[in-house]
């Protein structure tokens, strides 16, 4: 590539020195007279791209995987477990809505401090916390103890979904981003086939053993090996560096340039790190300033968590995150809500002929049937192509138009499951469902990535997840409820809430190719 001549206002606006627009600050493609000096997007650019990126994408991946294991998991126990501890059908709801609970008190604060703190320790200690209380519900013998267990994994689980989608997309060039932010989130479903595979293979077997007092049944081994996930992810986290882009935040310079040549000694297998051609990394009038601010702040962490939090609601970033919460809520109410109960739905298609909306009660016998689990990892299959789709075209077609397009056509299949007659035709709708609604939630991690700056990115995607986790409440409340008196009425809502937010999605700007802020 021939060098390319730069005029000085060109260069000051290269470096982070000048405009303060969001947006504008495309991906520049050309090359540096001197590099010796440049802002976080060249810098990072000159690192290359390749095994470092590979294996973060890995390490990462597994982080998303522990937590869709971890959340998806009470689904698939549901059914049997329901037998054990005697649930009714609000308790199965409320089952199913602790672990949201949890998620939007953790992902709250743990996605604000990292902001504050870091994205590195933040991602071991909420991992951690995942991985130690999902044991111990495993050996809960009441309903409440249980559902204490579970809350608390939700609170560790709430920390890592927001926190490492600013970890990872902080490590990503701006031409890589979108695909490798669509890749990590295809790790979600992969976390849902193996909680479905796990699920198919460890209940049915009716492995364990129970006591008078005390009893440890399949479903609880199931519990106790979806934890490894996490355990294993929250000690890799310990051996990977913090993101140089939060350091440079925070006036951190020489740290994030060593992190940077480290990126650049593994993704060139340069023998000296002294061949990383930038010595000096420029930060924004912006970040120099927010860098001073926090220096001067003698507030406590509560009081910085909740200043910055207000940022997310002042021009111009107040139209972008109402938006966003409206779609975050409505797709979490109707895949969540819809999700989490797709086990117990097969179970009645499989007890009453093929009958979606049927309001008779389901024998032990038809929770524990094999096609039960077999139909739900069908289904956990049906992710694939959507997650392929995403990888493929998001940079192609834009962020917008495809999130607009995989929202509307989920609302038009949850539409059509309460028409269904057949088993077949009900499972061929949850497929539809499934392909459609991944590209929506792998093209909505991009842009809660993208659309935010470095010193709001991980508060606002916290903010996210606490309207996230409240649409999973509310969902799971309703179908818990109104599952039994017409299945119809909770499924109507979820397709129109679904279309609701794919009209919403054409009110956010496009950040297509555009360099974080």
């Amino acid at each position: 590539m021939s060098n390319v001549h730069i005029t000085t206002e060109e260069t000051t606006d290269l470096l982070g020195c000048s405009s303060d627009e969001n947006y504008e600050n495309k991906e520049f493609t050309g090359q540096l007279q001197n590099p010796s000096s440049a802002n976080y997007e060249v810098a990072l650019k000159e690192t290359g791209f390749g095994r470092f990126n590979y294996l973060l994408l890995a390490l990462c991946g597994w982080a998303q995987i522990s937590d869709s294991v971890e959340i998806l998991s009470v689904s698939f126990l549901l059914p049997v477990a329901s037998k054990d501890l005697g649930l009714s059908d609000v308790d199965k709801g409320i089952l199913n809505s602790i672990i949201f609970i949890g998620m939007m008190v953790g992902g709250y604060m743990w996605g604000a401090l990292a902001d504050i703190k870091g994205r590195k320790g933040i991602l071991v200690y909420s991992l951690a916390m995942n991985a130690i209380f999902g044991l111990c519900s495993s050996f809960a013998q009441s309903f409440w103890l249980f559902l204490v267990c579970r809350f608390f994994s939700g609170v560790g689980v709430g920390g890592t979904i927001p926190v490492v989608f600013s970890y990872f997309g902080e490590f990503q060039q701006t031409r890589h981003r979108g695909a490798m932010i669509s890749a990590l989130s295809t790790c979600w479903m992969l976390g849902n086939i193996l909680t479905a595979g796990l699920a198919w293979w460890i209940i049915p077997s009716q492995i364990g053993y129970k006591q008078e007092k005390f009893s440890y049944q399949s479903w609880r081994v199931f519990i106790a090996v979806c934890v490894l996930p996490a355990a294993s992810s929250a000690i890799s986290f310990m051996f990977l560096p913090e993101s140089p882009k939060f350091l440079l935040e925070v006036g951190k310079e020489e740290q994030a340039l060593s992190v940077l040549k480290k990126l650049y000694q593994s993704n060139n297998k340069a023998s000296n790190l002294k061949e990383y051609r930038i010595k000096h990394l420029i930060s924004s009038s912006k970040t120099h300033n927010q860098v001073k601010r926090r220096s001067e702040s003698r507030t406590s962490s509560v009081v910085q968590v909740i200043n910055t939090t207000l940022q997310l609601f002042h021009t111009p970033l107040l139209r972008i995150s109402i938006a966003l919460m409206v779609i975050v809520f409505c797709l979490s109410f109707g895949y969540y809500g819809l999700w989490m109960w797709f086990p117990q739905i097969f179970a009645e298609v499989e007890y009453n002929n093929g009958t979606a909306c049927s309001t008779g009660k389901v024998p032990a016998q038809a929770t524990d049937s094999v096609a039960v689990y077999k139909d739900a990892f069908l289904t956990a299959l049906s992710n694939l192509p959507g997650n392929v789709i995403t990888i493929l075209f998001i940079d192609r077609l834009g962020r917008r138009f495809l999130m607009a397009f995989s929202l509307i056509l989920s609302g038009v299949s949850v539409f059509f499951i309460w028409f269904v007659s057949t088993r077949i035709q009900v499972l061929m709708t949850s497929l539809s469902f499934g392909g459609a609604s991944v590209i929506a939630w792998n093209t909505l991690n991009v842009l809660g990535v993208e659309l935010y700056p470095t010193h709001l990115r991980s508060t606002a995607l916290g903010v996210q997840s606490v309207l996230n986790r409240i649409g999973a409440i509310a969902g799971n409340l309703l179908f818990g409820v109104l599952i039994h008196v017409h299945c119809s009425v909770p499924l109507l809502t979820v397709a129109l809430l679904l279309t609701i937010a794919g009209l919403t999605t054409f009110t956010l700007p496009n950040t297509t190719k555009v360099s974080l802020q």
